[in-house]
């Protein structure tokens, strides 16, 4: 079952995103650590798994309206840019890492516009 709260188009945007890009980095982290080469995906891994807490704890500060959200929304952003950063490394090669950088990517735009 889905919950719809009533919040702004623009809220309600960036917890999207933030739920996207979660789910794209544990699935992209996941995917890395069966690949042949793990320890050339370790990197990877690294920042995935940062940035899927980042994007945790924003959506959930974003969906109990937390005065922080701005501050969070900030940091967010930043880790989805590292991370869309070290997945475009391997997107040639991995479509798990396109993936993951097109919704770091998505992600981060619509952060810094909550964090604006």
């Amino acid at each position: 079952m889905t919950m719809k709260m009533n919040v702004s188009p623009q809220l309600q945007a960036c917890m999207d995103a933030c739920l996207s890009c979660l789910t794209a980095c544990e699935h992209c982290a996941t995917a890395c650590l069966a690949e042949d080469d793990v320890q050339m995906m370790a990197g990877c891994v690294r920042v995935d798994r940062d940035c899927a807490d980042a994007c945790a704890f924003t959506a959930r500060l974003l969906m109990r309206g937390s005065d922080l959200h701005p501050q969070a929304c900030q940091m967010c952003a930043e880790a989805c840019e590292r991370c869309a950063a070290e997945c475009e490394k391997h997107a040639a090669h991995h479509d798990h890492c396109r993936q993951c950088a097109e919704a770091c990517r998505a992600c981060a735009e619509t952060c810094r516009k909550m964090a604006a």
